[in-house]
């Protein structure tokens, strides 16, 4: 996909040039404002900005040729925040309406697809106003792909959601994550959910691409680190290589990495992310002695950059193999000496598996 886009508001310009998988979950993240939503529009032809977009197998905006392709006839699905479903027809006939408004002969096929997908087999006989939010956001989702699209849109759409909810549909998600062959934009600005579904990663700031690109780098990247704040960590990708019972922990290997999380018991060799925030790492010049921290390990300091604040610095660090973020004091750093080479000791205070 290629989407190259610029969009003037009073008070707000969007400007994005990108070029983003054909397939997997692209999530775009960053602040309220920052211009996510108004990305999708554009994209979905909601609004028109100048440019470019091509999408698999096919042009929907190209204003070099005066080409421009309505939202209407535009193959995609768009889920908002708020489901949105028809309340006098029951969730069958809501997700039979996708279906015919896509003309297309595997749009049954596509409908049976999501219903198996997304678990909602048990609802379609059911008004939308007895479903749970949670229930009802996965209704919507399958009724956009129903539709049979190119591309799905789903705009914050757990932003609505309390927290046993959004527990309720993150597993749903995951599986499209794995199963679907299409590209997904995902607008949030949560981090749970972006270490779970990402395979791609844009941050907006102020209208523009502050950082883009697959998961991994993105997150390990000290510019992401900078606007994000608290939150902010590496993603590691690994596979379980142990789980010890009593005490509930998976050991997880990543590259030559191993790190202990919490977690319930999985079958080793289950390819697992576990997400490693930057304030839960610390440096040591020394071997640290025995202590409560169950993850510790050499690495090599990779670069030291500012922070947001300027208290603090971001250490990027290597470890097996394995990229880490770590955000120290400045006067920390000073005082280690820090410089680009070094080898150090690093402790992971907590490390969150991200399933």
């Amino acid at each position: 996909m290629k989407i190259r886009l610029q969009l003037n508001r009073e008070g707000f310009s969007l400007q994005t040039d990108l070029s983003l998988p054909d397939r997997g979950f692209t999530v775009i993240f960053g602040a309220s404002g920052s211009g996510k939503t108004s990305l999708l529009r554009c994209i979905a032809g909601l609004e028109r900005g100048q440019g470019h977009i091509s999408v698999p197998n096919g042009v929907w905006q190209d204003d070099a040729q005066g080409l421009w392709v309505p939202t209407w006839k535009r193959p995609l699905g768009y889920v908002f925040q708020e489901a949105s479903l028809f309340p006098h027809l029951s969730v069958r006939a809501n997700l039979s309406y996708g279906a015919k408004r896509a003309k297309t002969p595997s749009a049954q096929n596509a409908l049976d697809s999501a219903i198996a997908l997304l678990g909602i087999g048990g609802l379609l006989e059911r008004d939308p106003a007895s479903l749970s939010g949670g229930e009802r956001q996965r209704v919507a989702i399958a009724r956009a792909l129903a539709t049979d699209p190119r591309l799905l849109l789903l705009d914050e759409p757990l932003a609505s959601l309390d927290m046993n909810r959004k527990e309720e549909v993150l597993p749903w998600l995951a599986q499209l994550q794995e199963r679907l062959e299409i590209p997904v934009l995902y607008v949030t600005h949560s981090m749970q959910e972006l270490t779970r579904l990402a395979h791609h990663v844009v941050l907006m700031d102020a209208g523009a691409v502050a950082v883009g690109g697959p998961v991994q780098s993105a997150l390990s990247d000290p510019a992401f680190a900078q606007r994000v704040g608290s939150e902010a960590g590496s993603l590691p990708v690994g596979v379980v290589t142990a789980y010890d019972r009593p005490y509930g922990l998976l050991g997880v290997r990543a590259g030559g990495l191993v790190l202990w999380c919490g977690g319930a018991d999985m079958p080793i060799g289950t390819p697992v992310r576990v997400h490693v925030r930057a304030g839960d790492v610390s440096l040591s010049q020394a071997q640290p002695q025995a202590g409560s921290i169950q993850n510790v390990c050499q690495a090599t300091l990779v670069s030291v950059a500012a922070d947001r604040h300027p208290s603090h610095c971001l250490t990027l660090l290597e470890a097996q193999g394995t990229r880490l973020l770590a955000r120290i004091t400045r006067r920390a750093a000073d005082q280690l000496g820090l410089a680009p080479g070094q080898t150090v000791w690093l402790q992971v205070k907590s490390v969150a598996l991200s399933q």
